[in-house]
């Protein structure tokens, strides 16, 4: 084993277990940073996940839970190799209870540089509506 591989995987933390079929470190997870906006038609969210492509995405709804799930696939240069890394975990999972005025089945994702942003527009009947005056 070489010296920058004795580095990284001392800083991968010497007693965690790998799963044997992925090699990420078995319960590590990282939480992507989330952005919320409320306007009148809904929440938008976004969430940083970079490295994920569409094809490693998961976006889930059940009933009031939003999951969203990726793995990121980091790859290296040719002839390249890390010396020290600050990630260790590649998959990312990050779920939220949405309110009832939500209309979950009704999400709009969109992945874009890293960043899956998420639309979930309001029930119509909960949305303000403009009520028009006519003069008599």
């Amino acid at each position: 084993m070489s010296d920058a591989q004795r580095i990284t995987t001392r800083q991968a933390g010497e007693g965690e277990a790998k799963e044997a079929d992925t090699g990420r470190v078995a319960g590590l997870v990282l939480r992507p940073p989330v952005d919320v906006f409320e306007d009148t038609s809904g929440i938008t969210l976004q969430l940083d996940m970079p490295g994920v492509s569409k094809e490693r995405l998961s976006v889930q709804t059940d009933r009031n839970t939003l999951t969203v799930e990726g793995d990121a696939q980091i790859t290296m240069q040719q002839g390249m190799e890390a010396l020290y890394a600050e990630v260790h975990a590649t998959h990312y999972r990050r779920s939220f209870t949405l309110s009832g005025e939500l209309e979950p089945e009704k999400t709009e994702a969109n992945l874009k540089d890293g960043v899956l942003t998420l639309l979930i527009p309001k029930r119509a009947e909960l949305r303000p509506r403009r009520v028009e005056v006519r003069a008599v």
